[in-house]
């Protein structure tokens, strides 16, 4: 099931429209209120939110989903009118998966919904045993991060970024890999939004987070210290 609030009822029932027409079961909100009493009925495969909406606006709902434990890894896509970098790393470091802006075309949010289900069932068939390097210990199983037995609580991004950089150790990973992987190769942010979350990323890890290594002009590269 994909679970949409948006406030505006043109959009909302045009994208509803075009997702039944595409072969998935969706229902829509007009306020998160809603959502969640529908999540206690079904939960969602998917979850598409607006930012402006009354009530609790998009990035508070945004945070309540994540801070339940049923609905902390269901994929997220932020839709909404605003532009401005800020707002989209915002939400990304709150916990989205992706984000459109309006105006977009149905064809355009069918391509990215397909794609972050994809990128979802990917990510839950590739849960493996602990993934160490140093001080570093990653649990993909139980999405659990920790750093000299310490657990650290990392967003959505900030934990694949991590998995993805001790799945590869000693390798070179540019920024476009890396936003492909994480963000999807639909993902129309520029790659400062990869040098942002790779910053937050090493403040978490503290004393650990020098594994992560700058490969000027290229991307990272994650190398055990001695």
């Amino acid at each position: 099931m994909i679970y949409m609030v948006e406030d505006d009822e043109s959009i909302r029932e045009l994208v509803l429209y075009t997702l039944r027409s595409a072969g998935f079961e969706a229902e829509g909100f007009e306020r998160g209120e809603e959502l969640f009493e529908a999540l206690g009925r079904r939960p969602a495969a998917l979850i598409l939110l607006d930012i402006m909406l009354p009530g609790d606006d998009g990035f508070t709902l945004l945070k309540k989903l994540r801070a339940n434990r049923g609905t902390e890894e269901v994929p997220i896509m932020m839709l909404t009118a605003r532009g401005a970098e800020y707002d989209k790393v915002l939400g990304l470091d709150a916990g989205a998966d992706d984000y459109l802006s309006k105006p977009f075309g149905m064809m355009e949010l069918l391509s990215r919904v397909k794609a972050l289900l994809r990128r979802t069932a990917r990510r839950q068939g590739a849960a493996a045993g602990v993934l160490r390097c140093g001080l570093i210990e990653l649990d993909p199983a139980s999405r659990r991060a920790t750093v000299a037995g310490e657990e650290k609580t990392l967003t959505r991004k900030e934990f694949d970024l991590l998995y993805l950089f001790l799945k590869n150790p000693g390798v070179v990973l540019t920024r476009d890999r890396l936003m492909a992987e994480v963000w999807g190769a639909d993902f129309a942010g520029e790659t400062r939004t990869v040098d942002v979350q790779v910053s937050t990323l090493r403040q978490k890890l503290g004393q650990a987070g020098d594994a992560i290594e700058t490969v000027r002009g290229v991307g990272y590269r994650m190398e055990e210290k001695t």
